[in-house]
């Protein structure tokens, strides 16, 4: 089984790897960075939801 095989897999098997680790890195700090964003906007959101509701209840007062 492993006479059959040439000097190529040694190589092509780890730059195949190597490859797909690199791509998986590159997706997945993009989908990071992009789950960062969505959730900072959120926050942002949520703030100007509740900021008139903050200043309402002072001006009642």
């Amino acid at each position: 089984m492993f006479a059959d095989m040439g000097a190529g897999h040694f190589l092509y098997i780890p730059a195949t790897m190597l490859l797909g680790l690199i791509i998986g890195w590159i997706l997945g700090s993009r989908a990071a960075t992009d789950a960062y964003q969505a959730e900072l906007r959120r926050r942002e959101a949520r703030a100007r939801r509740n900021e008139p509701k903050a200043t309402e209840a002072t001006e009642a007062t």
